[in-house]
């Protein structure tokens, strides 16, 4: 039990200065320039040396803020992000911190808990802009998690469980489509509907454009964490990566089928099928494949973030609740109607 939460905590405070550097050199390969170079090879150690930076900073609270609640608040945000990745199972059914039979609503329940940090943020910091910024964050957070929630329902309805081993499992199994040949039964093909669904919420629930109103920089400076500095501003900027993984790996689990094999990985296993070291070859395997995905979902955060412009707050909430919402719906009873007539 501890190796494997060693190994979850290790691997989400590791995610920060990755891909604070895959943030730097990859908005410099959209944009057509070099990004940062000078510090290591390829600037490799740029992100290290900003992490030194933030934890030998000064610390001082501004003297207008409420200190107690203005110092809580980083880690009410970041604890509920660290602690959904405890229901996710990373490597193999067995490489889970919690194998819980109601999985998926304890990771909506708690990651649900970080919008208290958010307000508690705002509020404290005494400061008009960061209270617009974190009433912003609640309004978006809370519409956005009702398609969120929505999204996976049809997949709970189609597996009948709310086991997130008992969903990846599931997805190993094929079924035949109508060219004869044999495909997985992975989330996104049996509810692409939701995977949309559950992939433009997420964008919304991490507060990452073009959803990203409550930092607003045009018009509300930095929003929430206006006055926030040093290890303070450092624990935002990692619960923010933290919960772009925890949603990476969930769509990883819910809709390409967690740990199963993919990209050759399957292959690479086969080779040590028959050595002593195949357990051992197994696991890795599965691993590499589950860490493959949520990278290529995190990348695509980062694309995202730099391809598409700021939603006005307007039209952000009219897209949640008049676009989305109702599309979430009617999966769910399309879905109903495919189960009853015997589809899936």
């Amino acid at each position: 039990m501890f190796l494997k939460i060693g190994i979850v905590l290790v691997g989400l405070l590791a995610v920060t200065p990755i891909m604070l550097f895959v943030e730097r050199r990859g908005s410099a390969l959209l944009q057509n320039r070099l990004g940062p170079n000078r510090i290591g090879p390829q600037g490799l150690l740029q992100a290290p040396l900003d992490v030194l930076k933030f934890i030998f900073k000064e610390d001082q609270a501004p003297a207008h803020v409420n200190k107690f609640y203005y110092s809580l608040a980083p880690l009410v945000v970041l604890i509920p992000a660290l602690m959904t990745f405890a229901v996710i199972p990373f490597a193999g059914n067995d490489f889970i911190i919690a194998n819980l039979d109601v999985g998926v609503l304890y990771c909506f329940s708690i990651a649900s808990l970080g919008v208290y940090g958010i307000i508690m943020a705002g509020w404290a910091s005494n400061n008009k802009f960061s209270l617009l910024g974190s009433l912003r964050s609640s309004a978006q957070m809370i519409s956005y998690e009702l398609t969120l929630g929505l999204s996976i329902i049809g997949l709970v309805m189609i597996f009948q469980s709310l086991k997130l081993g008992d969903i990846v499992t599931a997805q190993g199994e094929t079924f035949v489509s109508f060219a004869g040949i044999e495909v997985p039964r992975w989330g996104i093909l049996l509810q692409p509907v939701g995977f949309v669904l559950f992939l433009v919420s997420s964008f919304a629930e991490t507060n990452r454009l073009p959803f990203d109103l409550p930092e607003g920089e045009s018009e509300l400076i930095a929003g929430y964490h206006l006055e926030y500095g040093s290890m303070r501003f450092a624990l935002f900027m990692l619960s923010e990566f933290v919960n772009m993984t925890v949603a990476s790996a969930l769509l990883s689990t819910l809709f390409l089928g967690g740990w199963q094999y993919w990209l050759g990985f399957g292959w690479l296993a086969h080779q040590f099928a028959d050595g002593s070291n195949a357990a051992v070859a197994a696991i890795v395997c599965h691993g590499l494949s589950f860490v493959s995905k949520i990278s290529m979902f995190m990348w695509f955060f980062v694309w995202v973030r730099w391809t598409l412009p700021r939603f006005r707050f307007d039209q952000l909430m009219n897209f949640g609740w008049r676009v989305l919402f109702p599309i979430a719906l009617l999966n769910v009873f399309v879905t109903g109607i495919l189960i009853y007539l015997g589809w899936f």
